[in-house]
């Protein structure tokens, strides 16, 4: 935990200690999971805040392993590579993508056989239940939409990173990894699984991180990536976003002694970015754990910046 970067260490205490806090709201008669968990939108119990808070709830002790043991082994390594701000933005994203893909699969089963579903209820119950009832019980919580979207970051950023996967005995792409989880998912949620997993909502999540991974590689007006969120230009929300997404960079310049010219400053930068392109070359034919102390060093001081 003390060499974890900042954002995956804190989202995954955020999780562990709410997960605590599930157990001791049950002996004072509070079901956290009932008033942070995703409720479909047309349910009474909904909230608008639930679309960020269902993401930090677990139903029991394996859903949380899973999810924090993925934050762990993957966010960690996007974390380096992106910086603190870009993947906390990006697991939020996610998070709030699967919830609302979520929303829309519970809208449309709601429409095409909701009523049956629901009789079909109250005949298992063998007692009357309310419409209200009904669509309270449909409850969404966990990290999950987020944990996929940060695996397809990691497919998409290593792709011939080699993994091993069990029961296979031979390692595997981390693209075929991904691409494997993706066709799983769709067909267990177009097999209708009864198995409780909101398999939509985990597509959801790669969903909304593929849309922000292609907008972040969008060429700029100017040069380089970014999908133009360094231009001046924008209404408020897009210059909160240029802030919150853009790379860090120094507010001031400090100089020792005489001052450089630009173009050495240029040279110097230029420099600085094909270093870093080397690092990141490296890691992704030979993985994170090939690069030295220093190039790690040099890598997390270009996240910083």
């Amino acid at each position: 935990m003390m060499n974890m970067p900042p954002i995956t260490k804190n989202l995954i205490i955020i999780n562990v200690l709410l997960f605590f806090a599930m157990f001791v709201g049950e002996r004072y008669g509070v079901d956290l999971n009932d008033i942070l968990g995703l409720h479909f939108f047309l349910a009474s119990d909904f909230r608008w805040y639930q679309f960020v808070t269902y993401m930090f709830m677990h139903a029991n002790l394996e859903h949380i392993l899973f999810n924090m043991f993925a934050v762990w082994m993957f966010g960690r390594v996007m974390e380096s590579v992106w910086g603190p701000r870009r993947f906390l933005l990006y697991y939020m994203v996610c998070g709030i993508g699967a919830g609302v893909m979520q929303e829309l699969v519970q809208f449309a089963s709601y429409h095409v056989s909701g009523l049956d579903s629901y009789e079909n209820v109250r005949t298992a119950l063998g007692h009357v239940i309310s419409m209200e009832s009904y669509l309270n019980a449909w409850n969404t919580v966990g990290a999950s939409g987020a944990v996929y979207g940060i695996l397809l970051a990691f497919g998409m950023t290593f792709p011939d990173e080699r993994m091993f996967v069990f029961p296979l005995p031979v390692p595997i792409k981390a693209k075929y990894f991904v691409m494997g989880y993706a066709v799983l998912e769709l067909l267990l949620g177009f097999g209708r699984s009864a198995d409780g997993v909101a398999h939509f909502a985990h597509l959801g999540g790669m969903l909304f991180g593929l849309l922000l991974i292609l907008y972040w590689r969008k060429p700029r007006r100017n040069g380089g990536y970014g999908g133009g969120y360094y231009h001046k230009e924008g209404n408020a929300f897009t210059r909160f976003f240029k802030r919150f997404t853009a790379w860090r960079r120094p507010k001031m310049k400090v100089y020792m002694g005489k001052r450089k010219d630009d173009m050495d400053f240029n040279a110097q930068r230029k420099a600085r970015e094909k270093e870093v392109d080397r690092i990141l070359e490296k890691v992704k034919r030979h993985g994170y754990g090939s690069l030295t102390e220093e190039e790690k060093r040099t890598l997390f001081d270009a996240s910083q910046r």
